[in-house]
């Protein structure tokens, strides 16, 4: 029942999301494009460090604490990358990754998966649910940045259009 309320939560989130957006092109303004990433994990010290490392390379950084958190801001805000943990309180990474991947709307969103647990079965299941990466934690600037690099190049966020 949960699920199926998330799902539905998620595709209302995205109907608003994209009559916003709509209205909003209409405008004309046209604001630097930014790569906007979506930092998904229950330590405050582990999305603090991420913030630093993203804001200082450019990007745009949203925070999320949970999964239930998350899909929303997911609807509301249709980041270009996801970095999610797995170990979370009630919606733990595997399932967020499953729900923003069986959405026609956030399929493409690459999600990457963030954990302090690095084994082969994790690495499995991540994939299992669609997850594009594993990122050991604790991780560096350097690897963090790389992992935006490989999953959005630069040009892709300024000219990702959003799909109808």
């Amino acid at each position: 029942m949960r699920v199926a309320q998330l799902q539905e939560g998620i595709r209302v989130n995205a109907e608003v999301s994209g009559a916003v957006e709509a209205g909003a092109g209409a405008s004309g303004a046209a604001a630097p494009a930014r790569r906007k990433v979506l930092v998904i994990d229950d330590s405050s010290t582990i999305r603090r460090t991420a913030e630093i490392f993203l804001s200082q390379a450019g990007c745009q950084v949203l925070l999320a604490e949970d999964g239930f958190e998350a899909l929303a801001k997911v609807g509301d805000m249709h980041p270009d990358l996801i970095f999610c943990d797995i170990l979370m309180p009630r919606l733990d990474g595997y399932q967020t990754c499953a729900l923003i991947k069986k959405s026609p709307r956030f399929h493409a969103i690459p999600v990457i998966m963030l954990s302090s647990r690095d084994g082969v079965f994790d690495r499995s299941r991540g994939r299992l649910v669609g997850a594009q990466d594993h990122l050991a934690k604790p991780f560096t600037r350097e690897s963090l940045l790389q992992a935006v690099d490989a999953c959005v190049p630069r040009a892709a966020a300024v000219a990702s259009p959003l799909p109808a």
